[in-house]
């Protein structure tokens, strides 16, 4: 039960850092799955953390079959700009189930071979039919998400 922010393998220690806070605020675990392109130790993943990271419900997953294995049960997005569904187009109003959505690297996204057969749980955020910008930044789309997810669920033990 809840939901659950997968980073695999991120790069930008800022990023995490707001997106820890994020799970923070919202209740939700975050996930991170190695290598990192940086140290939790990092003074720019703490400043955009500030004094939370030690409240984050943070796991560290040396694979993404590893936390497949831990949470077999889990109801997997994969939030990619060339998903073929919306985020708002997915029913996340079940606040039993546990929620899992998947962010990849900045620079790279989801490996496409790990989606292979995962094509309809490819999710995507509206924007411009501009070609002018092809991605939002990782730890907004994260936060958006998230917040839809939660709204969803009428926002559990939250005020």
């Amino acid at each position: 039960m809840g939901l659950h922010i997968v980073l695999f393998e991120p790069e930008i220690p800022a990023n995490t850092g707001n997106i820890a806070r994020t799970c923070l605020a919202c209740n939700a675990t975050l996930h991170l799955i190695h290598p990192l392109g940086f140290s939790t130790d990092d003074k720019m993943l703490k400043r955009s953390g500030l004094d939370y990271w030690h409240d984050v419900k943070v796991k560290h997953h040396d694979s993404i079959q590893a936390l497949y294995e831990l949470h077999p049960e889990g109801d997997y997005y994969y939030i990619e700009n060339f998903g073929t569904r919306y985020y708002t187009d997915v029913d996340f109003s079940d606040a039993s189930k546990e929620w899992f959505l998947v962010f990849g690297k900045e620079t790279t996204g989801i490996p496409k071979d790990l989606l292979v057969g995962k094509e309809d749980h490819c999710l995507r955020i509206h924007m411009a039919d501009n070609d002018k910008v092809r991605s939002l930044n990782l730890s907004n789309t994260a936060a958006i998400i998230a917040y839809d997810v939660l709204r969803q669920q009428a926002f559990p033990g939250m005020h």
